[in-house]
């Protein structure tokens, strides 16, 4: 089964995007699954390279670290990230920055889609 996940929220300050990344790895482990990740709007920045977060803390990019193992694909909207100042530079290694065509092929890709 094909799952792609719509992420809207920031990484940071609602436990919406951790969950989603939750969810979206523990179903990559399952048999006979495909996983897509599509971050737009304030969840563009989940993708950004380098956070630092308290010990103890959930970490995105550590969760992104560990989507790339499990064969996740993660896209990033790129308007959204031109609007928050974000560039591809800054992007973690697991993601690429996508359009809203994507985000249209990975939809009719899907057997599931689940957003957060």
């Amino acid at each position: 089964m094909k799952f792609l996940f719509i992420v809207n929220d920031p990484p940071y300050g609602t436990e919406r995007a951790y969950n989603a990344l939750r969810q979206a790895n523990a179903i990559a482990g399952k048999e006979n699954t495909e996983v897509r990740v599509f971050l737009i709007a304030d969840a563009a920045a989940c993708a950004k390279k380098n956070q630092k977060t308290p010990n103890g803390y959930y970490n995105l990019e550590k969760m992104l670290t560990v989507a790339k193992r499990k064969g996740i694909d993660v896209a990033v909207c790129g308007s959204c990230m031109d609007a928050r100042g974000m560039s591809e530079e800054e992007l973690h290694e697991s993601s690429h920055k996508s359009t809203m065509d994507e985000l249209a092929e990975w939809s009719i890709w899907a057997d599931k889609i689940i957003t957060y």
